[in-house]
């Protein structure tokens, strides 16, 4: 009964396929390998962009970080929401890579809405020489809390942005999940929307570690590869990226993923709904926020299910009502999800 992330689960028996077969032999390194051409190929016809330039890394944190570096000059400042991944859980890795870039944090909880957006980037250049200068836009896709913006919201955002000259990265670790939910096309959710780059999450979709760099306008292509190399982060044996990519975009795998995430979650959210758990927000994709009793917490605990509580413990008074996360991925079962919903009931 493990809800605890979905960066906790097994790597996807196709994407371990996909690696096995590219473990034969030898294949130029550092992203000269074949099978790079072939997931620039895939990503391409998938995004309808053909001229996206396109890059592998390991972590989602890296490509967070490189990507905004390259569109963000250390003079200017990142808007985004208080919880998003950049902010909260990133070690500063933004502001390290972009060179000193700080975070302008956009009130209104874990979605930006517009008229928050405007009204930050208006504060912003008052100070001439003094002051920080405007840059790019990010939006977190599914968000930190589990809920997914519409694409009317996305559109939105890039508008304004797009009104005062300013790039767009969406921050899509979870960008599978969203899509599924929104039952959209990648490129409605991204350049047709405005968004110029896009951190493309894997590892928490059922990758061993890999995530891809899309730029949907090609100019950034070699600053993006020099920023790159300069942080460690190109990889030698890069054919292993390379193939875990090609199988996670083989036969829509990805898509199938993040279905089976957001189809388990959807289970899970009827049967904590049914035992009467208070929910924080709408759990629009794989994230479920939710509070029960504590005492109900210490059963489920003791019972051996993993999940996190959000800022509480288990001692206390056994009435208090305490939020937790829970987190699913495409491996769990039903029968582990009815395991959970049993001792909850």
């Amino acid at each position: 009964m493990y809800f605890a992330s979905d960066n906790s689960g097994p790597v996807h028996p196709e994407v371990m396929t996909a690696m096995a077969q590219a473990n034969q032999g030898y294949a130029m390194a550092y992203g000269d390998d074949a099978q790079l051409a072939g997931v620039r190929t895939r990503l391409r016809d998938i995004f309808e962009a053909p001229d996206a330039a396109i890059y592998l890394v390991t972590t989602g944190t890296a490509a967070n970080a490189l990507a905004l570096s390259t569109l963000c000059s250390p003079w200017q400042t990142v808007f985004c929401s208080p919880v998003a991944h950049i902010n909260e859980d990133e070690c500063n890795a933004p502001e390290f890579f972009t060179g000193g870039a700080k975070l302008t944090l956009v009130p209104g909880g874990d979605r930006m809405g517009a008229k928050a957006l405007r009204a930050k980037i208006e504060a912003e250049e008052t100070r001439g020489v003094h002051g920080p200068q405007r840059g790019p836009v990010s939006i977190t896709q599914v968000t930190e809390r589990g809920t997914v913006y519409s694409l009317d919201e996305v559109r939105a955002l890039c508008e304004i942005a797009r009104t005062y000259d300013l790039p767009v990265h969406m921050d899509g670790a979870r960008f599978a999940n969203a899509l599924v939910a929104l039952g959209c096309s990648p490129a409605e959710m991204t350049w047709k929307a405005g968004v110029d780059a896009l951190s493309f999450g894997g590892t928490k979709n059922g990758l061993m570690g890999a995530e891809a760099v899309i730029f949907f306008d090609p100019a950034h292509a070699w600053e993006f590869e020099l920023r790159r190399k300069r942080a460690a982060h190109l990889l030698s044996k890069h054919r292993y990226l390379s193939a875990q990519m090609i199988g996670y975009l083989q036969d829509d795998l990805w898509l199938k993923s993040a279905g089976a995430a957001n189809a388990n979650c959807a289970r899970l959210a009827a049967g904590l709904r049914a035992a009467g758990a208070q929910f924080l927000h709408q759990p629009d994709a794989n994230i479920i926020f939710a509070a029960l009793p504590r005492h109900v917490h210490q059963r489920l605990h003791d019972a051996g299910a993993s999940y996190h509580l959000w800022d509480a413990t288990l001692d206390g008074d056994p009435d208090e009502m305490l939020a937790m996360r829970l987190v699913c991925d495409w491996s769990l079962t039903d029968a582990l999800i009815d395991e959970f919903l049993t001792l909850l009931a």
